[in-house]
């Protein structure tokens, strides 16, 4: 479609359905339409790899969201909490976080808020015992509030960097659970005034559009802070969170390309285009 030949309009009729199709999102691709119909002239229609180049750009920029870095200096600890559905691969992602703030050199605090997922914290034991961080837990089926700010309260007393706060699968259309989300919010903040630092939601690549309708429903209750994207190492092309960036405004972290830890890496937007146009 993007060789050397002018795009006639059943062409550009099929990139409008490729974009549509590709878990981007109705709002994203028809501004990505609109970009191509209007601000493209009709001497770059007759150049395909123009059009191309410019689709590039836009989605480069849609991604391309600030980022503040995480300010361990100001906050001691810097509290994370990372929320998401269930099967997204949340506590294994904070595992894979916890090996690489401790390979920095951070003293790391994982709190075992998923009180209600049989071996929720077994899995996180594992991972903080593989990593050297330290694991607050409490009983199967207890108050999750409660293990977070106790983390935060040991993460506080032993001068450690960083609180990484794991949080049950909620099913974003519960209002309850969502509720409680909220309360996990509060609590943060009650153990130390600001906290959570940051609030991040771990989407997996392969849900496709629903994911959009997380994003919003956790951020309008907790102000997401970033995104953390799951399993692009299958088909996903995960072009849902162009969608997601372009709509709400919220940064990607990070992306997991395996099992190991060193699959979990930094969001490279250039990159990431590149790959979704190969």
């Amino acid at each position: 479609m993007f060789g050397s030949k002018a795009l006639d309009d059943d062409e550009l009729e099929e990139i409008e359905e490729i974009l549509f199709t590709a878990d981007i999102g109705v709002k994203t691709a028809q501004k990505l339409l609109e970009y191509i119909e209007k601000e493209l002239s009709r001497k770059d229609k007759s150049r395909p790899e123009k059009i191309l180049g410019g689709l590039q750009e836009k989605i480069r920029s849609m991604l391309s969201i600030e980022t503040k870095p995480l300010d361990f200096e100001s906050n001691k600890p810097l509290v994370i909490l990372v929320v998401g559905v269930n099967g997204t691969g949340k506590t294994t992602t904070i595992g894979k976080l916890a090996m690489r703030f401790t390979d920095e050199g951070k003293k790391v605090i994982l709190a075992a808020g998923d009180t209600f997922r049989a071996a929720a914290a077994e899995q996180l034991q594992v991972w903080a015992e593989r990593t050297g961080a330290q694991l607050i837990r409490g009983q199967e089926g207890g108050d999750p509030g409660a293990v977070v700010y106790d983390a935060i309260s040991a993460a506080k007393s032993q001068n450690a960097d960083l609180v990484i706060a794991d949080t049950a699968g909620r099913l974003h259309t519960k209002v309850n659970l969502v509720e409680e989300l909220k309360k996990i919010h509060r609590v943060c903040g009650k153990a130390m005034p600001g906290a959570p630092h940051e609030v991040w939601l771990v989407l997996d690549a392969t849900t496709g559009q629903n994911a959009i309708n997380q994003a919003k429903q956790f951020h309008k209750a907790l102000e997401l802070t970033g995104m953390i994207l799951t399993k692009l190492d299958g088909t996903a092309k995960g072009g849902v969170i162009i969608g997601i960036a372009d709509t709400f405004g919220i940064p990607v972290r990070f992306i997991g390309i395996g099992e190991q830890a060193a699959d979990l890496r930094r969001f490279d937007s250039e990159a990431f285009v590149k790959a979704l146009f190969t």
